[in-house]
C-alpha cells in the first residue's frame, strides 16, 4: 500500500507542480528552448489523445464522466491487486496509469475554474470573476515536447516521397508519461505481473 501511495503522489505533485509552473508562467503556445531535442512549449487540449475531442459542451462533460469511471475502476483494481498480494511491478504499473488518469482529471474537473484563459496571457490562479469555464470543462495542460529527429523522406519512398517528417511530435506532460510507462509496463510484463 505504501509504494501504491508514494508512486501515486509523486506523480501527482510533480504533474500539478509542472502544470501550474507553465499556466502561470506562460502563454498559450509560447516554447522555450532546454536542449534542441527538448522543448517546454504550452498546449492545451479537450483531453483526448493526440488533441482529438468529443464535440461541444456535451462531448467534453461525457469525456469527463467517463475518466472518472475509468479511474474509479483502475482505483478498484488497484485494491483488488493490493488484498490479493500481487507482485511489486503490477502495483507499481496500475498506480502510474491511475496517478496519470487522475493528473489529467484534475485539469478537466478544476483548471476551468480556477484559472483564467492562456490566450494572448500569462493565467491567473483564482480569479475574482471567476475562471475560463466551469466544473468538469477545464483544458489538460500539455508541455512537454521532444523533437528528436527532424527531415525529409527520401524521394523513392512509396507513401511520402519528399515529405517532411519529424518524431516525435505529439506534445504531452507528466500525467501521460506516467500512463504510457505503466501501460508498457503491463504490456510487456503482463505474464509475469498477472499470470498466463
Amino acid at each position: 500500500m505504501k509504494k501504491a501511495l508514494a508512486i501515486i503522489f509523486t506523480v501527482l505533485l510533480a504533474d500539478q507542480l509542472s502544470k501550474f509552473w507553465v499556466k502561470t508562467h506562460m502563454m498559450l503556445g509560447q516554447e522555450f528552448e532546454v536542449f534542441p531535442w527538448f522543448i517546454i512549449h504550452f498546449t492545451e487540449n479537450m483531453g483526448m489523445a493526440f488533441g482529438m475531442e468529443l464535440g461541444g459542451e456535451w462531448g467534453k462533460l461525457i469525456l469527463s464522466i467517463f475518466r472518472m469511471a475509468a479511474a474509479a475502476g483502475l482505483l478498484y483494481y488497484l485494491f483488488h491487486l493490493l488484498k490479493k498480494g500481487a507482485s511489486t511491478g503490477a502495483i507499481v504499473a496500475v498506480s502510474l496509469v491511475f496517478a496519470g488518469a487522475m493528473g489529467n482529471i484534475i485539469d478537466g474537473a478544476f483548471y476551468g475554474m480556477i484559472f483564467t484563459e492562456s490566450y494572448g496571457q500569462v493565467a491567473s490562479l483564482f480569479p475574482a470573476d471567476g475562471g475560463y469555464a466551469t466544473f468538469l470543462h477545464g483544458r489538460v495542460v500539455d508541455m512537454l515536447y521532444f523533437p528528436l529527429i527532424e527531415g525529409h523522406f527520401p524521394e523513392w519512398s512509396p507513401l511520402w516521397p519528399n515529405q517532411h517528417f519529424l518524431f516525435f511530435r505529439p506534445v504531452f506532460n507528466i500525467a501521460d508519461s506516467a500512463i504510457t510507462c505503466g501501460m508498457g509496463l503491463i504490456i510487456i510484463l503482463q505474464k509475469e505481473f498477472f499470470g498466463s
